[in-house]
């Protein structure tokens, strides 16, 4: 067999192992560290580029994916717990069974927060970026984050 269809072969099967063990949970946790990890990785490079890199930088980034990882832990425990109360209180029936709310969002906004990070070092790197993709990016960031309610109200348009 040839190098390239065996190392794709590798990759189908790895792809595979994980959807069955984790399923789609586990695929935006694998998102979730892969972009972290792109975002630190074009950060840096973006910060070389422009000479303005720094350790003492590096290390707050580092603090800040640190804080993005924990926070992801407490949801996938606040998740847990949810879950217990509610799947096991006594004499209290669902008609569905809970399983994870928290935790998918906390990720999917992280997710986004580092997808714009990566776009914009790219840029400072610079690589064109398409601005509707950017725009895509920050309609749903701030769909997400509710940041467009925020500053309407802090500019007083909103009651």
């Amino acid at each position: 067999m040839e190098l390239g269809k065996e190392i794709r072969l590798w990759i189908s099967g790895a792809v595979g192992v994980v959807s069955g063990i984790l399923g789609w949970f586990g695929w935006l946790v694998l998102i979730f560290i892969a972009a972290m990890g792109l975002d630190w990785f074009t950060g840096t490079r973006a910060a070389i580029k422009a000479g303005e890199w720094s350790s003492k930088t590096a290390k707050e980034g580092i603090r800040h994916k640190q804080g993005a990882v924990v926070t992801v832990m407490v949801s996938a425990l606040a998740d847990l717990l949810i879950g217990i109360a509610i799947n096991d209180l006594s004499g209290f029936q669902l008609p569905f069974t809970y399983g994870v709310m928290l935790c998918p969002m906390v990720l999917v906004w992280y997710i986004v927060a580092e997808f714009g990070s990566i776009v914009e070092n790219v840029g400072k790197m610079g690589a064109p970026v398409p601005q509707f993709f950017k725009q895509a990016l920050k309609i749903f960031r701030d769909s997400v984050d509710g940041v467009s309610i925020e500053k309407e109200e802090e500019n007083g348009k909103s009651n």
